[in-house]
């Protein structure tokens, strides 16, 4: 007679494990797999939460963000089980803002659920405490239906739809405390309503308005203006709820900035606008895209200083700047930018030139005790 025997046998999934990516010197150099491995899992959460590949960033175009650390300092923490990687937290800080930082969290869908995600977030609060930080900051990406969502955040402007990563970071203690909508243009439709559009906004702001425009490098006559300009971002641009500190910029810390954009490949046209009596940069606004002329345009930073509102600034450096484009890069099929759903202002230029919403983002914030 023969007998069967069976073994039981107990399988033990890998340990996981959470480290520091070593930052390469150069795309090319042996150790930089690791670096192309977390650009190609940023991508791909984009494009899973989102639905969209308007967000895809190259390695070429991230590693000098990675690589300067004198105004911000970004680390990323890889989550390895086994030797592959399962997850990432990249934690980012401002060197001379003490207050914040923020953590972009990114898990793949088929590795959500077996506390990756919980860990990566707990490793990331811990490391915030250690610099003394005492609020952390994070982001949800949301696709196009998320404004008929259940969250609400505190400004009571928007709504998001209840992502696993959103549960995370609500049952983690953080609060909602802004929604921004992705909106884009069509940069292939006929620009003639913008050429409208923009004739007007120049005959009310009149004289004491002139539109000045540059390519990147910023000229060395410039900096200073374009340095307050950009400070003013943190203080003028609604920001609901998130703690955000008072930043300072300099000529120096434009060239700084200048160069970490075009170090990776990027082009950026500053069309702002001068109040011709005092010389201030009353308004900016920016657009940049990578290597690829034929990818999506993004829009940095806009602003219109709080002084000089009521002019219709806003509409003369987003609609010059998209007139400019044209002899930049005039196969990009559009141009993507986030604005805060509070920013009403803003939000009726956009729609008023053609832009329409893609997708919604959550800003989250959580206290540290």
């Amino acid at each position: 007679m023969n007998t069967l025997t069976t073994t039981n046998t107990t399988t033990t999934a890998p340990a996981l494990t959470i480290a520091e990516m070593r930052v390469p010197a150069r795309l090319d150099d042996a150790d930089a797999a690791d670096f192309h491995a977390a650009v190609a899992l940023n991508n791909a959460i984009c494009l899973s939460d989102s639905g969209l590949d308007d967000f895809a960033s190259t390695a070429e175009e991230m590693l000098p963000r990675w690589r300067t650390n004198a105004d911000h300092v970004t680390r990323t923490l890889l989550a390895r089980e086994g030797g592959a990687i399962v997850g990432a937290a990249v934690l980012g800080y401002g060197v001379a803002e003490p207050t914040s930082a923020e953590v972009d969290l990114m898990v793949l869908p088929e590795h959500w659920g077996r506390g990756i995600e919980q860990a990566l977030l707990d490793r990331v609060e811990s490391e915030v405490r250690m610099l003394g930080r005492m609020v952390l900051q994070a982001w949800t990406l949301h696709r196009a239906d998320a404004a008929t969502g259940p969250l609400v955040p505190r400004t009571g402007w928007g709504r998001l739809t209840a992502t696993p990563h959103a549960q995370l970071l609500a049952d983690s203690g953080f609060t909602l405390e802004q929604v921004e909508r992705s909106s884009v243009y069509d940069l292939q439709a006929d620009h003639a309503p913008v050429e409208t559009m923009l004739a007007a906004a120049l005959a009310v702001a009149g004289a004491d308005y002139r539109v000045v425009e540059w390519t990147l490098p910023t000229p060395p006559h410039l900096r200073d203006g374009y340095a307050w300009a950009l400070s003013r971002m943190s203080t003028d641009a609604p920001s609901g709820g998130l703690e955000v500190d008072e930043e300072t910029w300099d000529a120096e810390r434009i060239s700084r900035r200048d160069a970490r954009i075009l170090d990776g490949g990027q082009r950026m046209s500053v069309v702002a606008v001068e109040h011709v009596p005092t010389g201030v940069l009353a308004a900016f606004n920016e657009l940049a895209i990578g290597a690829d002329l034929t990818g999506v345009t993004h829009q940095y930073c806009t602003l219109v200083l709080k002084e000089h509102r009521g002019h219709r600034l806003g509409q003369i450096v987003k609609c010059a700047n998209i007139v400019r484009w044209r002899g930049i890069a005039p196969e990009s099929p559009r141009i993507s930018t986030f604005n805060a759903e509070e920013n009403r202002p803003m939000l009726d230029i956009n729609e008023a030139m053609g832009f329409r919403p893609s997708s919604y983002a959550g800003a989250w914030q959580k206290k540290l005790d």
